[in-house]
């Protein structure tokens, strides 16, 4: 068997840097030019008070729409019932390759909504769950065209959402929300 292991670039960030701050600053870039993403932003959740927010946001270009959010907020109860995705993470389901939402079946994906609120082509829904609970999504994507996620993509992805769980954990219990 193949033994797969993360790019240097992402190990050194994930092995060397000692707070969630620093670790996610430095991995969505990276994570960027290693997947070859247009966008990838962390959304972290606190799932006993139901509240988050996008709290890093990293872009390959100004064009694409920057989803920073910086307060904590309560999303609306029809979320789970307008974003499938959103309703799987919820679910703390293993995480989604959408190659094109365009062509997604829509009880993955509803296409509508990813076009008005994300504006993108092909994602990747990574879920963060520890202890049956959410505590936030990874979402890399691309915009303007389809992609197929490679066997490498998905390894990076799951490696990084497995190491940096704890991390969205302590953040979100070290800033008290």
């Amino acid at each position: 068997m193949n033994e797969q292991t993360l790019p240097p670039v992402l190990d050194t960030i994930l092995s060397d840097r000692t707070t969630p701050d620093a670790v996610f600053s430095d991995l969505l870039p990276a994570l960027g030019e290693v997947l070859k993403c247009d966008r990838i932003f962390l959304y972290l959740y606190n799932p006993y008070k139901e509240i988050g927010k996008v709290a890093y946001c990293w872009r390959r270009l100004t064009e694409y729409p920057d989803v920073t959010e910086y307060d904590w907020k309560k999303e609306p109860a029809s979320l789970p019932d307008e974003d499938p995705l959103y309703a799987a993470a919820l679910r703390t389901e293993p995480s989604i390759f959408v190659e094109d939402i365009e062509t997604a079946k829509p009880e993955v994906v509803n296409k509508d909504f990813e076009r008005k609120n994300f504006g993108h082509r092909a994602l990747v829904h990574a879920h963060l769950c520890q202890d049956g609970l959410l505590w936030g999504i990874l979402q890399p994507c691309v915009f303007g065209q389809p992609r197929v996620w490679s066997e490498l993509d998905r390894f990076v992805i799951s490696t990084v959402t497995d190491k940096i769980v704890p991390l969205a954990v302590d953040y979100i219990k070290s800033t008290q929300v």
